[in-house]
Parts: structure tokens; sequence; C-alpha cells
């Protein structure tokens, strides 16, 4: 299969799972059902990624990829803190605050043995706080002597706070990017002051 038609194919097998996510939840979310939305072969979902909890990593990775990424660059570039945080908040606003985020939180909620949820934290937050980790570990003369650790975790709480859950229970509208540029500036302003 060329790389043009594999891509396609993931698209629309994303578009589906996402879809079904919405509507049915993590329980009604089949292998098979979201084959035939996709309009692909059972045993192409099952060659491509294992089974309904790779698919589902498959979807977190996939969508936490332009974060990874910027801190990725980041990292290589031996870049300064601060100006890196400034690029990184609004994208990962951006990824953790989207309607995708939104699906597989409330379909992980619903899910009573864990499994997804525990599947969503090792392809999402486990490889993101890493690699923010090793930002301010890369830059602790700029956090005081505070553990690299505790700000990078400071970091986020200051960033996301509330925001995830209330978009997961429909008590926030999706932010716009002004918003979103906005409260990532306003978490790193605090940050700066407390560390």
């Amino acid at each position: 299969m060329k790389d043009a038609d594999k891509a396609a194919r993931q698209q629309a097998i994303e578009t589906a799972a996402y879809a079904l996510l919405s509507e049915k939840g993590f329980a009604g979310c089949s292998m098979l059902s979201v084959a035939k939305r996709a309009r692909c072969s059972n045993e192409t979902l099952y060659n491509w990624y294992g089974d309904k909890l790779g698919l589902m990593r498959s979807l977190v990775a996939r969508n936490a990829q332009d974060a990874r990424q910027l801190l990725e660059k980041a990292l290589q570039a031996e870049a300064a803190l601060y100006p890196a945080l400034q690029q990184f908040g609004p994208v990962l606003l951006g990824v953790v605050l989207s309607d995708r985020a939104v699906a597989l939180n409330r379909a992980a909620a619903a899910d009573p043995t864990g499994a997804l949820g525990a599947a969503l934290a090792e392809a999402g937050r486990d490889t993101v706080q890493p690699l923010l980790r090793a930002l301010f570990d890369q830059a602790r003369a700029q956090i005081k002597g505070m553990d690299p650790g505790a700000a990078s975790d400071l970091y986020l709480s200051l960033l996301i706070g509330d925001l995830q859950i209330r978009r997961a229970i429909g008590r926030l509208p999706m932010p716009s990017e002004l918003e979103m540029q906005a409260r990532a500036d306003r978490a790193l302003w605090a940050l700066q002051k407390l560390v």
C-alpha cells in the first residue's frame, strides 16, 4: 500500500473511532464497528493496531504528536525555558482541550476497568511529561534550584488547571486560540513569579 493511501486509510479509521467513541463510548466502540464505519477490513485494524487498546493508544499518540515534537525540538536546540514554554503552552492546551481529547477522556471515565485510562496516560502524558521535565532539567539555573519535576508539574497545573475536566463534563466550550494563548501567557507569568 502506498504511503498516501495508508495515511488516508488511517485518517478514515481515526475519524470513525472518534465518532464511535462520542456516540457509544469505549464499550460500544468495537474494532468491527470501527472497521465498518471506516470501510476497511477488520483484519487491517488488527494488523495495524493489535487490539482496541492499541487503536486508542494510537489515537492519543497522534493527538499528542505536535506537543511532543515541539518539546523534542526545544531539547535538541537547547532552547531557553521560557521562550520554549511560550510556544508549547498554547499547543498543549489545544491538544488536551480538543474535541478528540474530550471524546477519549469521557470514554476513559466511563470505562470501569480503567484500561482505557491507563492507555491514555501511557500514550499521552507519560510521553510528554518526561520531555517537559527534561526541558526544566536543562534550565535548572532559570528555576532557581527548584526540583525540575516539581517545577514542570507546577507549570502544568498553572496551564491546564481544571480546564480539561470542565471540557470533559460539558461545562466549558472549546476556547479560542486567543483565549488559549492568554491562558498560556498567564501560566508562564505565574511560573516566573513562583520559581
